[in-house]
């Protein structure tokens, strides 16, 4: 069974392409006009083992904000389209990262209730031109879109880089863990009996 999605996006704001593997081995064709997101996704595909490539262009002559967010809402509309019914996969994910002086650990649920609690202490700087609150946009839109319940907690930590860089790893392998097919799961990790 292919595990995969191809979702197309245009807004007067912005053009996304996305592909999706999740079953993939962590390749990565990324280009969205935005130089660190490129980077951090990049690093979700190969920490995910997630085969990934995104084209995208948006109004970035304003800022990155739509450029950001709209890619968010693409990834997690990719992941709740390759995983269909969720049949079989374990549903829950955890993953803990360490970035030199950060530690970063995330809680995932693909559970269809999305919800994001987003404990990470960032100064109001740029990362290069990338504002570093619209790492909670990202995620609050891939948490909205895919259906996600999504829990960010950094328990310290000093450089900005490495605090986002330390989410975004460990969101990608709590999502590896998570969408994985367990043989032993039968129907959906619920008693409801759906997901």
């Amino acid at each position: 069974m292919s595990r995969n999605a191809e979702i197309e996006r245009v807004t007067k704001e912005t053009k996304i392409k996305l592909g999706l593997e999740v079953d993939g081995s962590g390749q990565a064709t990324i280009c969205t006009s935005v130089p660190f997101l490129d980077h951090m996704l990049n690093l979700f595909a190969r920490h995910g083992l997630f085969d990934l490539k995104i084209e995208a262009c948006g109004d970035i002559d304003i800022d990155f904000h739509h450029t950001v967010e709209d890619i968010g809402i693409v990834l997690g509309e990719a992941f709740k389209q390759a995983l269909g019914d969720k049949k079989g996969i374990r549903r829950y994910g955890q993953a803990t990262v360490p970035m030199d002086e950060t530690l970063a650990a995330v809680a995932v649920d693909i559970s269809g209730r999305p919800y994001l609690v987003y404990n990470v202490r960032l100064p109001k700087v740029k990362i290069g031109d990338f504002d570093v609150e619209l790492a909670r946009e990202f995620f609050q839109a891939f948490a909205n879109h895919c259906g996600l319940n999504l829990h960010i907690n950094v328990m310290y930590g000093d450089n900005v880089h490495h605090i986002i860089e330390a989410c975004f790893k460990a969101v990608a392998r709590a999502m590896d863990t998570a969408t994985q097919l367990d043989p032993r799961v039968q129907g959906v990790m619920s008693t409801k009996g759906v997901l």
